[in-house]
């Protein structure tokens, strides 16, 4: 592919050229393939249409679980969260040893592949958060647990300039690929300031269905504000807030 350079920029095709937009700028590339028909009947194909049935498949269970945890996703992501959580589940399905290939699913699969996740590049909890916690899931009662001693803000937590304040926030996601729904809780601390000498302990905890038969994510973070003349307002519009898949349990 090229890149547009110039003034004008274009969008469309002239002359069996495309011009369109990305996040990498005015790029432009001849437009061309195989033909739809050919890649959808043509037994030379077979590979990929298998991969393509998976990553599909991957693409709609990443949609499941970003729209699970929308409620704190919202306020932490990065532009190529979608193409990169896409990709980690495509490994997922991977490791599916249960069904032929270009059948094989994120429910067979080893979701583990997804623990650690960061879904902001920008903040990753592993390079903002420093105070110790423990985490936890009772899949008998359903049970997310988030647990932070009390600690320093200032000295555990690695803040953008501007921050006063800070809320750690948890929650947990259980997620039906298959049928592509979801149920999800969360917890959060109040706005805590961030000079503050040492926060109280903390104790976080959300309850989704007891005993579910189904892959269960909880994920941790961070969010900054700035404190304006009484008012909260997220920092840089949640430019640099973190947010971690911290466990992955399995039925």
């Amino acid at each position: 592919m090229a890149k547009q350079t110039g003034i004008i920029k274009l969008k469309g095709t002239i002359g069996g050229i495309s011009f369109y937009k990305t996040t990498d700028g005015h790029l432009a590339r001849e437009k061309g393939g195989v033909d739809k028909n050919r890649i959808q009947n043509d037994p030379a194909f077979q590979r990929t249409r298998e991969n393509g049935s998976e990553f599909g498949r991957a693409g709609k269970g990443g949609k499941v679980l970003r729209n699970a945890i929308r409620l704190l996703l919202q306020n932490a992501k990065d532009k190529r969260v979608v193409s990169r959580l896409t990709k980690t589940l495509v490994a997922v399905t991977k490791t599916d040893v249960v069904n032929e290939r270009g059948l094989r699913t994120l429910q067979d699969g080893d979701l583990g592949l997804l623990e650690g996740f960061e879904f902001n590049l920008n903040g990753k909890l592993g390079a903002t958060l420093f105070a110790p916690f423990t985490k936890a899931f009772d899949r008998v009662t359903g049970e997310a647990t988030l647990d932070l001693v009390a600690f320093s803000p200032v000295v555990r937590i690695s803040a953008p300039a501007g921050t006063t304040h800070f809320k750690i926030v948890m929650g947990a996601a259980e997620l039906d690929f298959e049928n592509e729904t979801s149920t999800f809780e969360s917890d959060a601390t109040a706005i805590l300031p961030y000079t503050a000498a040492d926060t109280a302990a903390i104790a976080l905890s959300a309850t989704i269905t007891a005993n579910s038969t189904l892959q269960v994510v909880q994920v941790i973070g961070v969010e900054f504000y700035q404190e304006v003349n009484g008012e909260m307002y997220a920092l840089k519009n949640g430019a640099y807030n973190a947010l971690s898949v911290a466990t992955i349990d399995t039925p």
